[in-house]
């Protein structure tokens, strides 16, 4: 593999978890593939390059001119204790045209298809499950056509392709409008996808009218209910659970624990940019308060007394909290979340 050391490869050099795991995505020009992901919480590095062809340590000008059977990619390398590789996958499939074969938006050819290159057996069947799942949403009127192939190789692309949104922010906005890129996923996914998301907070007097006493309190007032008697401190079911407010998604069944405190307790987000940390000092000692991004609801607080693979435990109140079970998944409108659960 041709290592080029570029900001972002130097935070990868210097993070050293033993966690890390990598993932692969093709979807087009690899500036617009780049910039949401180096955005999320527990992505460590976000790098351009080229994957999928038989040259070896291709040069961009190369794979431009269609001269090779690489795809322009980023590879992503994460921490799946931070930022699982279904929220990977999710956050990809909002990026580009899954069904178009020739390319993407202006740009065409073969260089500039769409694929996933999974790094293990888990990756595939996660990929596979969310590609289905994305097919029976209806949100396409054509057959999702990005393939999903074996990653087998990686050539990081030149410093100058490294961090373009960063580096050439005017640039790289101009060429995002200009390609019709941004006019595609406002169609598709409406329009917050541009901007913040499609979660967003209600006045307080529809939360008022909205919420039980104990849910406006603990949510809105920073408050806390009684342990063993909130709704799913002793939950069992499958499924996820969602800001009570927004109905961000937060938290999975998969990830809950029965940690003695009389409070649901998890090890993990399910969406880690969806829960937001703070500090507070109610007990006169520092605390990390936990909080919902979009809708600013207190949730609870995180301690490192969990079990692995975290050591963490994210103690949350039942009352910021909506449960979503497994067989409601798609009919509620988080059917990215099925394949979390096959």
């Amino acid at each position: 593999m041709k290592v080029v050391l570029i900001p972002s490869m130097l935070l990868l050099l210097a993070y050293t978890s033993d966690a890390a795991e990598q993932a692969t995505f093709a979807g087009g020009c690899f500036w617009c593939i780049e910039a949401p992901f180096d955005k999320l919480d527990g992505v460590i590095s976000a790098v351009s390059g080229f994957s999928g062809g038989p040259e070896k340590d291709p040069t961009y000008r190369q794979v431009a001119s269609g001269s090779t059977g690489h795809l322009e990619v980023v590879q992503v390398t994460f921490d799946p204790d931070k930022v699982s590789y279904e929220s990977l996958l999710d956050t990809y499939w909002r990026q580009f045209d899954p069904t178009d074969a020739g390319g993407s938006f202006v740009d065409r050819g073969h260089q500039y298809t769409s694929a996933i290159f999974v790094h293990s057996p888990e990756q595939r069947r996660l990929a596979e499950a969310s590609k289905a799942a994305l097919a029976a949403s209806g949100r396409f009127d054509a057959p999702i056509v990005t393939p999903i192939r074996d990653f087998e190789s990686f050539t990081a692309a030149d410093s100058y392709h490294q961090d373009f949104h960063k580096t050439n922010t005017a640039h790289y906005k101009r060429y995002r409008a200009g390609s019709g890129r941004d006019q595609f996923i406002t169609k598709v996914w409406g329009a917050q996808s541009q901007a913040a998301s499609k979660y967003h907070k209600p006045t307080d007097d529809e939360l008022r009218q909205r919420l039980s006493q104990i849910q406006y309190n603990v949510t809105q007032k920073d408050g806390t209910e009684p342990p063993f008697r909130n709704q799913y401190w002793d939950n069992k079911a499958t499924g996820i659970y969602v800001d009570v407010v927004t109905g961000e998604p937060l938290f999975s069944s998969r990830d809950k624990f029965k940690s003695g405190t009389g409070w649901p307790s998890f090890t993990r987000p399910l969406v880690a940019e969806n829960v937001t940390e703070d500090t507070d000092f109610k007990l006169l000692y520092p605390r990390t308060e936990l909080r919902s991004k979009h809708g600013d609801s207190h949730l609870g607080h995180v301690f490192s007394d969990g079990p692995k693979p975290t050591g963490l435990r994210y103690c949350i109140n039942s009352a910021s909290l909506r449960f979503v079970p497994v067989e409601k998944l798609v009919d509620e409108g988080y059917e990215e979340f099925v394949a979390h659960f096959d």
